[in-house]
């Protein structure tokens, strides 16, 4: 590449991104309200209830536009729960609790995770998880994006534990324990719908947290 054209290419990244035009913010939108039809579908309806036909008059958008965005449905409902796990993961990130001492962050992080698992975008996750055992084109479809997600957890709970907590050798340990113990517990709730808020796994997390992660003094505080 000769100087002059290298310089061109640089001038290429380096330009600032192009404002958006109408129809691409049309575009974006329906995209939008075709992927949160979508979810609604998944939480209401379940898996085998989340048809095309469903999600398009929910949406209203035409059949054409619906198949623009997505070709086939497993498409859609995988695009769908993507769409909405950077939110719901976004409420186990730092917030008021910041400024807490780190045992009283400690608990406040693992209220705020918990507090995930009783939303509605967990229940359309467990739907496509569920229907993933026994469909291999939703599962090859889900899997990539579940690790994508399975990264942005560990990002987002070292955010919301802390750099402190973040930084102890046991923190890997709490988190994926903790994690994994609440998915396990939250599903419990498809039969118990029970507060929970109020659920006795909650305190024992903390404590875990607490014994794992901080000195004994401050453990106990």
């Amino acid at each position: 590449m000769t100087e002059t054209a290298a310089e061109a290419a640089a001038e290429v990244v380096e330009a600032p991104p192009r404002p958006r035009g109408r129809r691409e913010e049309r575009t974006a939108t329906s995209r939008a309200r075709i992927l949160d039809a979508a979810v609604a579908c998944l939480v209401e309806e379940g898996y085998a209830g989340a048809t095309t036909l469903r999600i398009q008059a929910r949406a209203g958008v035409s059949r054409g536009r619906l198949l623009h965005h997505f070709p086939s449905r497993d498409q859609l409902l995988v695009a769908a729960s993507k769409h909405l796990a950077t939110e719901r993961l976004r409420n186990t990130g730092p917030g008021p609790e910041c400024d807490l001492p780190l045992p009283e962050r400690i608990d406040v992080a693992i209220e705020r995770l918990w507090a995930t698992f009783s939303e509605p975008l967990f229940w359309a996750a467990v739907e496509l998880w569920t229907a993933a055992r026994t469909n291999e084109d939703l599962r090859a479809a889900l899997l990539p994006q579940e690790r994508e997600v399975g990264a942005y957890v560990r990002e987002s709970m070292a955010r919301s534990f802390g750099p402190e907590a973040a930084a102890h050798p046991n923190f890997p340990l709490v988190r994926d324990l903790i994690f994994t113990s609440m998915r396990g517990v939250g599903l419990g709730y498809a039969l118990d719908h029970r507060d929970p808020r109020t659920d006795p796994h909650l305190a024992q997390w903390k404590q875990l947290a607490r014994m794992l992660l901080l000195d004994q003094d401050r453990a106990h505080d």
